[in-house]
């Protein structure tokens, strides 16, 4: 009965703490994915991607992308 009573204490604690905000994840994706696109639309057709990326002292995490026509 105790053992029934600590686990429904432990389920009912993780469903009340607060959910991981993904937004800043969704933001990036999106831009992401808007960039792909505009780089096939001024290049015209199929790209490939380069990508570098690096943490900056402060934290920061920035990614540069290189887009090239496929058949280049």
């Amino acid at each position: 009965m105790a053992k029934d009573k600590t686990m429904a204490s432990l389920i009912q604690t993780l469903a009340e703490m607060p959910k991981r905000d993904n937004s800043a994840y969704h933001k990036a994706m999106a831009e992401a994915r808007r960039a792909f696109e505009e780089a096939e639309a001024t290049l015209g057709g199929a790209v490939r991607v380069r990508m570098k990326t690096k943490q900056k002292r402060n934290g920061d995490y920035v990614v540069k992308w290189t887009f090239r026509r496929e058949d280049e």
